[in-house]
């Protein structure tokens, strides 16, 4: 099943989104009872969505922290 879901799961009280993948709480909650298509639809406006929360979330997310780690696995750094 496809979802989201980045782990940072804190909800924007301004917009009602998650700043980590954009859905609602209602959303989220119903997710798994979703058809293929609900769920392409709702994924499909999760960017546009993002745009509008107040902030960026905190802590650092797991796909971000792994690319964090290839990158210095592999040599590589800010600024070169």
């Amino acid at each position: 099943m496809q979802s989201p879901c980045i782990l940072v799961c804190s909800i924007d009280l301004v917009t009602g989104y998650c700043f980590g993948c954009g859905r609602t709480r209602d959303e989220i909650g119903g997710w798994i009872g979703y058809t293929n298509a609900e769920r392409s639809a709702i994924m499909a406006a999760l960017p546009a969505r993002l745009e509008t929360v107040e902030r960026k979330p905190r802590r650092e997310t797991r796909r971000s922290r792994l690319a964090r780690e290839r990158g210095e696995a592999t040599g590589e750094t800010e600024g070169q």
